[in-house]
């Protein structure tokens, strides 16, 4: 558990600072990122370059405590958590991007503790994948106007977000479809049906956030809560499930 934790530390601190980083012009450009610091010229860029350093070095030495396909992985992870920032600039596809980079904790998790892949292992990892690109497409939603003036890629500037809307309930409702298949693979007892029960609720509160919520801003705030809650009551019915079979 030590050494998973500080895995996700490390490439969360790597993935995180290369954001800030490579996206520092374009934040500067965006009234909402305007005052990070990097965008408002209060923090030296050299510093996010060795924040990934360290991250990198942390995530390296996490992985390779835990196991050989880990070490053996390490590069794939490593490159996403760095670039992702930059699928932006080509293709509306950045919110699977970030959703696949996101995924890789609880595959690399999985990894740690089971030594290799199996169905449900690639079934949650498609599920995280799913769930945050549905709301990074939200997200996405408060830059739509600065997104298409800067000619950056997101969902919403692509397709609309009329459409974006519709498209982050639909991945939402998939990831659902997913996680039943992942519990069904992997024999989790009746109590993980609770954790299923949660996203549907989620399903539901986003629905009527997205109809009566005009406000973008509000809205993602709506729904950032919303998905941390679900996060949490489904970590814990699936931690019961399997504890007790």
């Amino acid at each position: 558990m030590i050494w998973i934790t500080l895995a996700v530390l490390g490439a969360r601190t790597a993935a995180m600072a290369a954001n800030r980083y490579l996206d520092r012009e374009i934040d500067a450009r965006n009234p909402r990122t305007a005052r990070r610091a990097l965008a408002a010229g209060t923090l030296d860029p050299a510093v996010m370059l060795w924040a990934c350093g360290a991250g990198l070095a942390l995530l390296a030495v996490a992985a390779w405590q835990l196991n050989p396909l880990c070490v053996k992985l390490l590069p794939l992870a490593a490159l996403g958590a760095l670039f992702y920032p930059l699928c932006k600039r080509y293709t509306w596809l950045t919110h699977f991007v970030l959703g696949a980079v996101d995924s890789c904790a609880p595959l690399g998790a999985f990894i740690a503790i089971r030594g290799g892949i199996d169905l449900a292992a690639v079934l949650l990892f498609a599920a995280v994948t799913v769930w945050v690109a549905g709301f990074d497409v939200i997200y996405a939603l408060m830059d739509f106007a600065i997104d298409r003036a800067q000619a950056l890629r997101s969902l919403p500037s692509r397709f609309g977000e009329r459409t974006a809307r519709t498209l982050a309930i639909a991945l939402h409702a998939l990831m659902a479809v997913l996680l039943t298949a992942a519990g069904l693979a992997e024999h989790a007892g009746k109590l993980y049906a609770l954790g299923i029960l949660a996203a549907g609720v989620l399903l539901v509160v986003e629905i009527r956030a997205l109809e009566r919520e005009p406000d973008v801003f509000a809205l993602n705030d709506r729904v950032f809560k919303a998905n941390m809650a679900f996060s949490v009551v489904f970590l814990a019915t699936t931690a019961v499930a399997f504890s007790l079979g």
